[in-house]
């Protein structure tokens, strides 16, 4: 009996359709953006949907709390021979920058590999690209931070920041129970480095080993979400995300704090999307279909510009020249703390 016909890539792809299902699956799925640290900004879409690798997000600063003048006198205007005028006040502006991240991956699969197994590999494939993006989208979001923490920890460009400002580090040399791992204490330690605002980071990241600790300690409250479904877990009245991509250098634990809007997401449609190729001579002419997927994205620390250089396509995710993770790659242009909603506890645990 004939084989029977085998489904291809574009009896399954509707390139329009799964592109739209693609961008849905990444903001549903992705924890930064469901915790709402990172949030949707349609300003930077529509950066996206113009030319270049970087761009300017402009925004006014607050007025200046300086004193008010003293009404001295009841004389005449000083062009008839009376008091001088008052000094009028300014205000000030600043010029976050955004940088474009083109991003693109591909799968392909051979006709004969489909045919020998009885599966198809690209019907897996097409149901997973969703979270695939999901994950690259946060990781190049903690690569962003990374950076961030990075240029915080380093000595500042005139008044750019006070060094480590953002930062708790309680890690010591060397393992102390009760001294350099993660505990109330230090956490509020980290949280106040906002002040007053303090109130305004309603979200933590922590490593996994972060949290048995927490969950040892008997600091973990859980609380139902609105339909009495899933408990979240909670510290402090602060929402607990358990993700081992958080950073760490051997027994050494990075746990991040964030504000709502801490970090700023845009999204725009590549030229194609979603490409579908067809090589009929791959496999010794076997066949072989590859699909195409491409993003662009820009995710942007609030209140920061990217300093660097952007090559071709936009940053990686690297720590070096130019990269999402490098302390060159980002310059705080708000001047004071508590307008960057990011905050870092350091702890070493054993």
């Amino acid at each position: 009996m004939a084989a029977g016909p085998i489904t291809q890539v574009a009896d399954i792809v509707v390139p329009a359709i799964f592109t739209a299902a693609t961008q849905q699956l990444t903001e549903e799925k992705a924890r930064i953006i469901q915790s709402g640290a990172l949030v949707r900004d349609p300003l930077l879409d529509e950066k996206l949907a113009g030319g270049g690798l970087t761009f300017n997000i402009p925004s006014m600063r607050d007025l200046d709390s300086s004193d008010v003048e003293r009404i001295t006198t009841d004389t005449a205007h000083s062009e008839f021979g009376g008091a001088a005028e008052p000094n009028p006040f300014k205000i000030g502006s600043a010029t976050e920058i955004g940088v474009r991240l083109s991003r693109n991956a591909s799968w392909s699969s051979a006709d004969l590999a489909e045919a020998l197994a009885g599966l198809d590999p690209i019907n897996n494939i097409t149901n997973r690209v969703g979270y695939y993006w999901s994950r690259r989208l946060q990781a190049a979001a903690i690569a962003a931070v990374t950076g961030v923490f990075a240029d915080n920890a380093a000595a500042p460009s005139g008044t750019e920041h006070v060094q480590n400002d953002m930062t708790v580090d309680i890690s010591g040399a060397a393992f102390v129970d009760g001294t350099t791992n993660f505990s109330a204490e230090a956490f509020i330690d980290a949280v106040t480095t906002m002040g007053d605002s303090a109130d305004q980071l309603g979200l933590m990241i922590v490593h996994s080993v972060v949290y048995s600790r927490m969950q040892k300690n008997n600091l973990i409250d859980f609380i139902p979400d609105a339909r009495s479904e899933v408990l979240i877990p909670t510290f402090l009245g602060r929402q607990v995300i358990v993700d081992d991509s958080v950073p760490r250098t051997g027994s050494v634990y990075d746990s991040w704090i964030f504000g709502a809007g801490a970090l700023r997401l845009g999204m725009s449609s590549p030229k194609v999307p979603t490409e579908i190729e067809r090589k009929p001579g791959a496999g010794n002419g076997g066949g072989q279909e590859v699909l195409y997927n491409r993003v662009e994205w820009c995710i942007h620390p609030a209140g920061y510009r990217y300093a660097g250089t952007a090559p071709n396509g936009g940053p990686s995710n690297l720590n070096t020249t130019n990269n999402l993770a490098n302390l060159n790659s980002w310059v705080r242009v708000l001047p004071e703390r508590k307008q960057i909603k990011i905050a870092r506890l350091i702890s070493r645990e054993a």
